[in-house]
């Protein structure tokens, strides 16, 4: 299933990180916002590859390639306070809001542990919460 980029209350835009899915209408906690889709390829295929980026692993054997710029999804980014989350069931990566999300909001869900430690703490988090307690720190 293709995602479409008009398909959901959100739009592609820019965001502190590169590119953000930024909501368009409010998201009420709970609802349903859209699948991170794209290519199953092995856990085997994963070991091959050396862009790891994008990849959503939904077992111990299959990992959903989400790097199709078809995949909307894809473009959501971390977040440490994230306002969505990504449920895995049946082989599906589901993106559903954890709390309100308004007009304007970029829609963010944490990447969990292992991504966290190996791509983004090396660099530095540039998640709107991180950003904000730097900025608090600096002020002081």
């Amino acid at each position: 299933m293709k995602a479409k980029p008009s398909e959901g209350p959100f739009r592609i835009g820019k965001s502190a990180t590169g590119l953000g899915l930024f909501a368009t209408d409010v998201i009420e906690k709970g609802k349903f916002i859209i699948e991170y889709v794209g290519p199953k390829i092995t856990s085997e295929e994963v070991e091959r590859r050396r862009n790891t980026r994008y990849l959503f692993e939904i077992s111990n054997r299959w990992t959903v390639d989400g790097s199709p710029r078809w995949n909307t999804a894809r473009y959501i980014n971390h977040g440490c306070r994230p306002n969505a989350q990504a449920t895995v069931s049946r082989g599906k990566i589901r993106i559903k809001a954890i709390k309100r999300i308004k007009p304007g909001d970029e829609i963010t869900y944490n990447y969990g542990k292992n991504y966290f430690e190996t791509f983004i703490k090396p660099m530095g988090c540039k998640c709107v919460s991180c950003e904000r307690k730097r900025a608090k720190i600096a002020a002081e």
